[in-house]
């Protein structure tokens, strides 16, 4: 599932594409909205809400995506073959005379007022890479729950918005506790450095294609520098490195399933109850 840092990218490269620019091409290919014709109108801007895609477009019109588990934005130049997928894919097309926009597999996909965004994302949480963030606001929202599994709380974006179940795993590794504690027995100053530990690690790789957790996450020096000198094996703590050792204490990692999604964890290095 794509997180927070790859979705601000693709709004970053859907805005350096279409944004203004008038619409040659429109193709909206879900049932809804397959009648509506955008061409003709300019793209305004493009702006990531979490793991939301907001394409603001003149008129007041806004085409909100979703990527969830496999969605996918590519660009292509005039000319271009299209290999994101096979058409039977394709959920949207956005060109003008430079680039053009094919959204594929993407399972929410809807065009709205964009006065009425919030609806789509009035919900979420203090976005982790948005001007909204607010750390104490994400902080009580996670505690609001005291009895809710760590792992759990950190996906649901109504708390915070940007966490994947990559991040889940690292953030967990990282505040040294299984996915499976309950977020109310986390000690205040862990629960106070998780939250800012989040945001710095999207932080730092907000950037960056190759996702790296193990150097910290302090800033973006220290990741770029930990890209140069480590194997892409070790640029994650846990996540995906099931029976491989622990790159801090050498115990194997471990996975179960947790939301109907594996979890990740080093039983040496990290406190409390395992998978049920």
């Amino acid at each position: 599932m794509p997180e927070g840092d790859t979705v601000l990218q693709t709004a970053a490269r859907l805005h350096r594409a279409l944004a203004g620019q008038t619409l040659t091409t429109s193709d909206l290919r879900v049932p809804r909205f397959a009648t509506a014709d955008l061409t003709g109108r300019t793209v305004l801007d493009v702006t990531a809400r979490g793991k939301h895609l907001l394409t603001r477009i003149e008129g007041g019109l806004t085409l909100h995506s979703h990527l969830r588990m496999d969605g996918a934005w590519r660009i292509y130049d005039p000319g271009e073959r299209w290999r994101g997928g096979p058409a039977h894919q394709i959920r949207a097309v956005l060109g003008n005379a430079a680039h053009t926009a094919v959204g594929y597999r993407l399972p929410v996909l809807e065009l709205m007022r964009t006065q009425d965004e919030e609806q789509a994302v009035g919900h979420l949480g203090p976005d982790l890479l948005g001007p909204d963030w607010d750390a104490d606001t994400a902080l009580r929202n996670l505690l609001s729950d005291p009895a809710r599994p760590l792992g759990e709380a950190l996906l649901d974006q109504r708390n915070l918005a940007g966490i994947g179940n990559i991040y889940k795993a690292e953030l967990c590794f990282l505040a040294r506790a299984t996915p499976w504690l309950p977020i109310g027995e986390l000690p205040a100053r862990t629960a106070t450095l998780l939250v800012s530990t989040a945001h710095q690690l999207l932080d730092a790789n907000r950037d960056r294609p190759n996702r790296i957790t193990t150097a910290g996450g302090r800033s973006r020096t220290v990741a770029s520098a930990a890209a140069r000198t480590r194997r892409p094996s070790e640029s994650l703590w846990v996540y995906g490195r099931t029976h491989r050792p622990c790159l801090r204490c050498g115990t194997p990692i471990r996975a179960a399933e947790q939301d109907d999604r594996p979890a990740y964890w080093c039983p040496s290095c990290q406190a409390g109850p395992g998978p049920a």
